[in-house]
């Protein structure tokens, strides 16, 4: 059966990992078809809450991830309502105390430093308990250590790991990299993708490029 937007659980008795698109209801939200979240501690639907950390509205900050990723349980992405300023003398908060301090609401979000969205690209692995800050992009086929602490750009097939996350090495050879970049599998049909799983599950590129 091929993929549904009304389908949650991709495997029959797991209700642990889910379809990560069916479960998101805030619009600035976006994630792409068949990429999954697993949470054997809490229930994956409650991504939004346990996940989605200070995504205040008033910021307009987005979460845009890619089709076909892996999230691992307990993966967080925290946003700039999370930030001090830290170029201000005092890094409190002041704004978001508006009334404390007779200041206009208007000022709430100068409080902290705005960075930007979140941008996870296709075919992303990001592992157990990896945070990922505010304003960092996420390039297609990348991997993500557990417990990794991602503060800047990750680039496309790149393994990083560590706090803060550091580049360990690529995936694959410069040439390979372009190839499937330009290749984009994650965006053709169900039918082809499926015909191509055998190529897809080996490390040679060039057997999918003739698929």
């Amino acid at each position: 059966m091929s993929y549904s937007r009304k389908k949650l659980y991709p495997r029959s008795n797991d209700h642990e990992t889910i379809y990560l698109q069916n479960a998101i209801k805030r619009s600035n939200i976006s994630v792409g078809e068949y990429t999954i979240y697993n949470d054997f501690r809490r229930s994956p639907c409650d991504f939004e809450q346990n996940n989605v950390l200070y995504q205040y509205p008033i910021n307009h900050d987005r979460l845009v991830i890619g089709k076909f990723c892996s999230i691992a349980c307990g993966a967080t992405f925290i946003f700039n309502s999370a930030n001090h300023r830290q170029s201000a003398l005092s890094t409190y908060t002041f704004p978001l105390f508006f009334e404390e301090w007779q200041l206009g609401k208007e000022q709430v979000a100068s409080a902290w430093d705005n960075k930007g969205d979140i941008v996870i690209g296709n075919d992303v692995w990001i592992g157990y308990e990896a945070t990922i800050l505010s304003g960092v992009h996420i390039g297609d086929g990348a991997i993500i250590g557990a417990k990794a602490v991602v503060t800047k750009d990750v680039p496309a097939y790149s393994i990083v790991g560590g706090i803060p996350a550091r580049e360990i090495k690529k995936r694959f050879d410069p040439g390979t990299i372009q190839k499937l970049q330009q290749l984009k599998w994650w965006d053709w049909s169900y039918e082809k993708i499926r015909a191509a799983i055998p190529y897809l599950k080996n490390g040679d590129v060039d057997l999918l490029l003739r698929k």
